[in-house]
């Protein structure tokens, strides 16, 4: 990352217990009493706070690996009901004990009060999004604000502390990063540091998340008793500050929706395969881990390219029961087209025409190229078993397509687009998303990716039935059809999901393309030139992608793929993976280790574990 100085700190991952980490002495150079002198060593030890938090790109994309919007080839162990206690082994706390060290000993600095409050604001800033994910895996947990003494055994074997209780303390160390943080121009440069800004867009997402989990939750999951009148009031309360984060960031006039009409063919697609972009797109970045070629700060697992379409290091697809929520231009549904639920009868060319342009510019459609518009693509069935194969992270260039190769794709952790969609959530959720509201958020990210924006009055069928019958609000349910395309594959989804205590949506059964017949070759881009074929006798054959099913006694497919009328049909893929998946109320939260339960008799499990 430009302007970096890399201070490598040693954290170590698999601790069984956080008092491992919450009192190990000296376990960093970079942590002495000497070490905070002056606003250079205040930079240099946050900006290594920075570089350890923010995520690979691949690890970023999969977060929504697992996620009602993807299916995967792999067998996802938590969503089947071998998964127990033992499998979840270790919470790190190392992280923690990094801030809480900086937080008691950056005081020392000797620098001018403006700049210890920033520094101390990006402390404040990180401890809360260290608990943000604990409170989200895990749910109670014991907070500490504080390095802890290793003779101090009732600090280290405290009993967890409630939800609310941790919850409340976030927010405090957000209001603080919020408060103290600079919003300075130096702190903005490439999108890359902790600024006012990241604080605020940090504190909407955290409290939209809290907010809508205290609605759609009748229990807290580490418990499993009601909420409290207080802790239910509250989700109104979190709501409201994520209103105020976000009205001041839309406020404050820096950020905005790169939007040029002529380029609405491209320009989404451009925010994650853009050369530089947090040279090009600060607009829009609010906060973006950023890889440079010059300083050969490059993803360091698979190449970005090879991931996208090399079926032996990954198998994403896209889901078609979320392909079916993308609207037409014109902004109506696809589904309404149809009669019934004929809609999945519909072929691939037609689910691509007249669509929203971010369709074509998330996966593979008639008439992707690549290489500057050289080199045409079909969907590769063997790759993406339902057909929609991802290229929204794909970068252009071909000949950096191996497995080594060294792509620097900067990568946008929040987005001002993400501002927009949660104001109006928020709002929305509240009973105050007016049609003034939709038009300053989600219309411009409608219109920026061609769509005629509509306020929404009556709810789309498609929708309340994609939603389980559950949410009715056609306002609520547009605004979770925008988030659903707008974020896909950036890390949002399956917390989206858990907070709307939509878990049943995680292990529903994957669907594919529409195929009108086995063993017949298919031309998947339209360009008269066979491509693909569904077969339940070959595993390959010459010049076509082939997707090897179960049929009429057929046992090819180790993982279970068919067709759902047998010799024809939309495809299900992954039926066997599939078919031992369930959920059940406990899976809001993962167990809290058993090794830290057995270590200390304080700690109490999650409800249902």
């Amino acid at each position: 990352m430009k302007r970096y100085i890399t201070v490598f700190l040693s954290v170590c991952m698999l601790a069984t217990a956080c008092q491992d980490f919450l009192t190990k002495e000296n376990p960093n150079s970079i942590e002495s009493e000497y070490f905070f002198k002056d606003e250079t060593s205040l930079s240099i030890y946050s900006n290594s706070m920075i570089r350890t938090w923010m995520p690979a790109i691949i690890d970023f994309i999969n977060g929504d690996r697992y996620t009602d919007t993807h299916g995967w080839d792999g067998l996802y162990n938590f969503y089947t009901d071998k998964y127990d206690v033992g499998d979840m082994t270790s919470w790190s706390w190392s992280f923690l004990r990094t801030v809480n060290y900086y937080l008691e000993h950056m005081g020392d600095a000797v620098v001018d009060e403006d700049v210890h409050n920033h520094y101390e604001g990006v402390g404040h800033f990180f401890r809360a999004l260290f608990y943000i994910g604990k409170v989200q895996q895990i749910g109670a947990c014991p907070f500490y604000d504080k390095v802890i003494d290793p003779t101090d055994k009732d600090a280290l074997y405290k009993a967890r502390d409630p939800r609310s209780y941790v919850c409340s303390k976030i927010l405090e160390d957000l209001n603080f990063a919020c408060e103290n943080c600079s919003g300075d121009a130096k702190y903005l440069v490439r999108s890359s540091y902790v600024n006012k800004y990241v604080a605020l867009a940090y504190k909407a997402r955290f409290c939209l998340f809290e907010g809508t989990y205290r609605k759609y939750h009748a229990v807290d999951p580490s418990t499993g008793k009601p909420w409290t009148d207080a802790e239910k009031a509250e989700g109104n309360m979190y709501l409201d500050e994520c209103v105020k984060a976000c009205e001041e960031i839309m406020n404050a006039g820096i950020y905005g929706i790169i939007d040029t009409p002529a380029k609405r063919s491209t320009q989404y697609r451009d925010l994650f395969t853009n050369d530089d972009g947090c040279a090009n797109l600060t607009k829009e970045f609010i906060w973006a881990r950023d890889y440079d070629a010059t300083y050969q700060v490059n993803n360091t697992k698979y190449s970005i390219n090879d991931y996208m379409i090399n079926a032996q290091h990954a198998q994403y697809a896209f889901n078609r029961d979320f392909v079916m929520t993308y609207l037409m231009l014109d902004g109506t549904p696809f589904t309404s087209r149809y009669s019934g639920e004929s809609y999945y009868e519909a072929t691939f060319q037609e689910e691509c025409e007249g669509r929203d342009l971010r369709l074509a510019q998330t996966m593979r459609t008639p008439g992707f190229t690549r290489d500057g518009g050289k080199k045409h693509y079909a969907p590769d069935l063997v790759y993406s078993k339902t057909g929609y194969q991802p290229v929204k992270w794909l970068y252009d260039r071909i000949d950096l397509d191996e497995i080594n190769s060294a792509t620097y794709t900067d990568v946008p952790l929040i987005r001002y687009a993400e501002i927009l969609l949660s104001y109006a959530e928020a709002k929305a959720e509240q009973g105050k998303c007016t049609e003034a509201v939709w038009n300053a958020t989600v219309k411009p990210v409608r219109e920026r990716a061609g769509v005629k924006s509509i306020y929404p009055k009556t709810a789309d069928p498609y929708m309340v039935k994609y939603f389980l019958g559950e949410v009715t609000d056609p306002v609520i349910l547009e605004i979770r059809r925008e988030r659903g395309i707008e974020f896909t594959m950036e890390n949002l989804r399956q917390q989206d999901i858990r907070r709307w205590h939509m878990g049943e949506l995680l292990v529903r059964p994957k669907t594919g393309m529409w195929i009108p017949s086995i063993e017949t070759e298919l031309d998947l881009d339209g360009d008269g030139v066979a491509d693909n074929m569904v077969s339940a006798k070959l595993t390959e054959k010459a010049g076509l992608h082939v997707l090897t099913i179960n049929y009429n006694g057929s046992t090819l497919s180790g993982t279970g793929h068919e067709l759902s009328q047998g010799n024809k049909g939309y495809i299900l893929p992954y039926r066997k993976n599939q078919q031992q998946y369930s959920w059940s109320e406990k899976k809001y939260l993962y167990p809290v280790p058993g090794p830290s339960v057995t270590m200390n008799d304080q700690l109490d499990q999650n409800a249902g574990w």
